[in-house]
């Protein structure tokens, strides 16, 4: 400090020693900052000189947090399989199926729904263990029983959101299968393979059906991996999970094998699917009444009868006064 102030001239200048301290700090922040960032970056190079090191000795990733997590992740997996899991093959098939058709193409989806219901089961049960006694005063005698609902509740729950999600793709499906049916006769009219056919649909129905386009896109993508065009339609029906699809898959198989003409034969099964769209609808329609039946009992009638009987027992109530 006093070789400081011999550098600095005598005098009474508040400016430049102003000048002076500034400029001294402002030499320590920046030579403060870029210590740090030599050590910083001498810490990431040798960092970096580990890794390597580690990968070249085999043992990369071994010692990680997430390699680690993914053992015990794959490990959780492997036990949902072994011991949650239906024991037929059958069942193991069927549950399968219903995954695919929901959606949930990857190989552990299985795993995944039964530790989801397991985990449903354990976070609405905790739920009800907490929340009960503030809901029940205390009332030990529906405590447990509360307790065992929702925890079959939880249980139930991802089997319930399974179903709801594969009927909703379904319907989404069965709306969209006579466009698809239609824009396949235009392709086949134009010229098109039906490979070629099925890439420009899948395209052009991406918009409207996003679900019917992805299966059909998968479907182009199974006949340029090498299978047969009878085997991916056949797919195709499995995950729509449509009896359109499978009979579409019929109808195309059986075309090729007696040599007919396949633009003719899509067209009228395109106006099949066209008729059988609007008998759905018109039955809908024709059911409407007798649905309407139920609420108009329920909540029109009793209305009409207050608004019948009140007058009568006001005139009654005025009387007896």
């Amino acid at each position: 400090m006093d070789a400081l102030f011999s550098i600095i001239p005598a005098g009474d200048d508040p400016t430049l020693m102003m000048s002076v301290l500034v400029f001294a700090a402002a030499a320590m922040l920046a030579f403060g900052f870029m210590a740090a960032v030599r050590v910083r970056g001498d810490v990431k190079r040798r960092a970096a000189g580990i890794a390597v090191d580690a990968s070249l000795h085999g043992g990369s990733g071994t010692r990680s947090l997430r390699h680690a997590s993914l053992k015990a992740t794959q490990q959780l997996i492997d036990y949902a399989n072994r011991h949650f899991s239906p024991s037929g093959e059958g069942e193991m098939r069927q549950l399968r199926r219903r995954l695919i058709q929901a959606g949930f193409l990857d190989p552990r989806a299985g795993a995944f729904y039964f530790l989801a219901r397991i985990a449903m089961a354990l976070v609405l049960a905790a739920a009800a263990f907490a929340l009960g006694p503030s809901v029940l005063s205390g009332d030990s005698q529906w405590f447990w029983g509360v307790i065992w609902l929702a925890a079959i509740g939880g249980y139930l729950s991802p089997k319930i959101y399974l179903d709801r999600r594969i009927a909703r793709r379904c319907n989404e499906h069965r709306a969209g299968f006579p466009d698809f049916m239609d824009l396949l006769v235009v392709c086949a009219d134009a010229g098109l393979s039906m490979e070629a056919a099925l890439d420009r649909v899948g395209r052009e129905l991406a918009d409207s059906y996003p679900s019917l386009s992805s299966n059909i896109y998968m479907t182009t993508l199974e006949i340029r991996a090498g299978h047969t065009m009878s085997e991916a339609l056949e797919r195709l029906a499995d995950r729509l999970g449509l009896e359109e699809a499978r009979s579409f898959a019929t109808l195309l198989q059986q075309s090729e094998e007696l040599g007919s003409s396949l633009t003719d034969a899509l067209r009228v099964y395109s106006d099949d699917m066209r008729h059988k769209r609007m008998s759905i609808a018109e039955e809908k329609a024709y059911s409407l009444p007798a649905k309407l039946s139920v609420p108009l009992i329920i909540c029109i009638f009793p209305i009409i009868i207050i608004v019948i009987m009140l007058p009568v027992y006001v005139r009654f109530k005025f009387i007896g006064y």
